[in-house]
């Protein structure tokens, strides 16, 4: 399947995502939205409006067979994973203060790449955890 790579991150109490395929859609296409779902509807949508008319773009963009490589900012990350986790879950499994972790999510405060890494690492440790239920 293609794919469309697009950056998402968290602003103003909304997901944002900006599409970082330029070259193949003539142009960047950007969405919002207040939740996650919601956000790649209305990315699609955008998407769909934005090269409505170009008979230059690749026909499975037109078609809308394609998914979205999504890289998330960190506030995404953690307001995504807050629908099915806490920020004290998050910060007992990852060893990081709840309070920076609440800094993360609001974009007060940008983690460091190795930071970043601990907590996708720690994500990754609940969802393990609640795999290995039986």
């Amino acid at each position: 399947m293609n794919t469309l790579h697009v950056k998402i991150d968290w602003c103003d109490n909304n997901f944002a995502a900006v599409t970082t395929d330029n070259e193949l859609l003539h142009g960047m296409v950007i969405a919002t939205a207040k939740t996650y779902n919601g956000l790649l509807v209305e990315l699609r949508k955008a998407i769909a409006t934005h090269i409505a008319d170009d008979a230059n773009v690749a026909k499975w963009v037109h078609d809308g067979t394609y998914e979205f490589d999504a890289e998330l900012g960190t506030a995404a990350l953690l307001h995504q994973a807050s629908q099915y986790t806490t920020l004290a879950a998050i910060s007992h499994a990852t060893g990081i203060n709840q309070t920076l972790l609440s800094h993360y999510a609001t974009g007060l405060k940008h983690p460091r790449n190795k930071q970043r890494a601990r907590i996708i690492e720690g994500l990754h440790n609940i969802g393990q955890t609640f795999l290995a239920i039986k």
